[in-house]
């Protein structure tokens, strides 16, 4: 008796966010060319994750989450790409450390993170931050609430 294979990382997430897109309404003939534009990817990127051949860049789990109607910290769970551990410290992580000179490098290396994706996606969720609060810099003084408040 064998035991089955054990699934891919591209093919654990694929069967994460393929059903959760196609409760989100993509379903049909252009599911896949509405979810490239609503995330950012290429068609062919698209593909090759509906089909569980590869997974696609970090900086787009983001907007997949989205687009699925996921949570983002439950799609790199429950794909496996981290633990559930290593989301907790990050959504504990205090205030007055993000104002910190800690380097990505280092605070990934604080927070146990080891595995190469694992990595990328903690510095893809930095970088987004980041953009996020340039972005609503200029509005702070109109909305003290920020996006934040708003979503």
């Amino acid at each position: 008796m064998t035991d089955a294979p054990k699934p891919t990382r591209a093919q654990r997430f694929r069967d994460v966010v393929v059903p959760a897109a196609q409760r989100a309404g993509y379903t049909g003939h252009g599911a896949k060319a509405r979810f490239s534009r609503d995330t950012g990817m290429t068609d062919s990127s698209v593909t090759r994750l509906w089909q569980g051949k590869s997974l696609p860049e970090a900086r787009f789990y983001p907007k997949i989450a989205e687009a699925a109607g996921l949570d983002l910290g439950d799609l790199l769970v429950d794909s496996g790409l981290l633990t559930q551990e290593a989301v907790q410290s990050l959504s504990e992580t205090g205030r007055s450390q993000v104002g910190s000179r800690l380097t990505p490098d280092q605070a990934a290396d604080e927070f146990g993170i080891r595995d190469g994706v694992g990595r990328e996606i903690f510095y893809a969720t930095i970088e987004r931050l980041k953009r996020l609060e340039d972005q609503d810099a200029p509005d702070r003084g109109a909305d003290p609430g920020g996006a934040a408040a708003q979503m």
